[in-house]
């Protein structure tokens, strides 16, 4: 009997993987890939150690219900802290310089959709600085935080960018003011912004700090761009990636070559491809055209993250981290990813 289970049980799991998307012959091979987290990964966010790089960290959800949690791994991707339980965090962005308490501190917020709060911690210490939670979309009917980015203006203001499981036709996302309010943090609405397909849902979002645009995906839809800052209004700048991928438009991550150039990459879910557009542009309608189509290793990717930053020995110039099936997160030397956009682009 006990034979027969096994062999039902192979069985099962070769039919479950036969349904993933295959990965190309051709694929990009991560440089590290992470310790597995016991549920489900999902989405992650890179933090810089400016003071020692190669204490720098990877920050990750595990977005099971009632026991995820948040997770960070040091750049050979070990499990060096974590903070659970929560209610199936989602995603994750970071922050730097937040004023806590008089002193500059980085943090980390991340979405607990089954709360409907956002979570701020203080990094590296993944130490919660919010009451139990900050609840979002308290007005609507639609709940169910996913996506979040953080906007960091020229005043030093954060602010968190959330989208939803599901929401209306326009004012799909939410944008939050973080304020400290003795030691811990709370946030003011600020605007309600974003139009919306129907089609499937909005989670991935990105923010381009030193341009001031927010980028989000409207899954199989497009790329959509607005204005990060809430005071230069809600008109939809730009609309992309429509015809590029197979189905879902998924993780965003903006690598940044210098303050005004670099890449936008997105994934496409079905068919472990991440496609590259060009980070510079604004309204013109022939702005981010994609320009390549990377395989990678990592399959039907939800979250991505790139930072061009000097971590050491293998990532002199940067790292690209993307979610993998198989609770994992994969990191890449952000050379492998520029030797295929030169290749492609040529």
């Amino acid at each position: 009997m006990k034979k027969i289970i096994y062999l039902i049980t192979l069985a099962t799991l070769a039919s479950c993987n036969s349904k993933l998307a295959p990965v190309a012959e051709n694929a990009i091979k991560p440089t590290v890939t992470t310790q597995a987290t016991p549920h489900d990964t999902d989405d992650p966010a890179i933090w810089m150690n400016k003071q020692n790089p190669s204490q720098s960290l990877i920050i990750g959800t595990d977005k099971e219900g009632e026991t995820g949690g948040l997770y960070a791994y040091d750049l050979q991707g070990k499990i060096v802290n974590k903070f659970y339980p929560m209610d199936r965090p989602n995603n994750v962005d970071i922050a730097y310089n937040f004023n806590l308490n008089g002193k500059n501190t980085d943090i980390a917020v991340t979405t607990e959709r089954q709360k409907n709060k956002i979570r701020v911690f203080t990094l590296p210490d993944l130490k919660p600085i919010d009451n139990g939670g900050i609840e979002v979309f308290a007005d609507s009917e639609f709940k169910d935080p996913m996506g979040i980015a953080l906007y960091t203006n020229t005043n030093g203001k954060i602010y968190a960018i959330v989208g939803r499981k599901n929401g209306p036709s326009n004012e799909y996302l939410y944008q939050y003011e973080l304020i400290e309010n003795n030691g811990n943090v709370t946030a003011n609405l600020v605007r309600k912004f974003g139009t919306y397909s129907g089609v499937k849902e909005i989670e991935a979002i990105a923010v381009d700090n030193e341009l001031g645009f927010i980028y989000y995906s409207d899954e199989t839809v497009g790329i959509k761009k607005y204005h990060a800052d809430p005071e230069k209004g809600n008109q939809e700048l730009a609309f992309f990636g429509q015809n590029d991928f197979k189905r879902d438009h998924e993780g965003i991550a903006i690598y940044k070559t210098n303050e005004k150039e670099g890449y936008i990459l997105v994934s496409d879910q079905q068919a472990n491809n991440f496609i590259v557009y060009k980070r510079e542009g604004n309204q013109n309608p022939h702005d981010h055209k994609m320009i390549a189509k990377i395989p990678v290793s990592t399959i039907e990717c939800d979250g991505a993250d790139a930072v061009n930053f000097n971590f050491g020995a293998p990532f002199e110039k940067g790292i690209f981290v993307a979610m993998s099936n198989g609770r994992v997160f994969q990191m890449y030397d952000w050379n492998l990813i520029q030797t295929e956009i030169d290749k492609q682009s040529k």
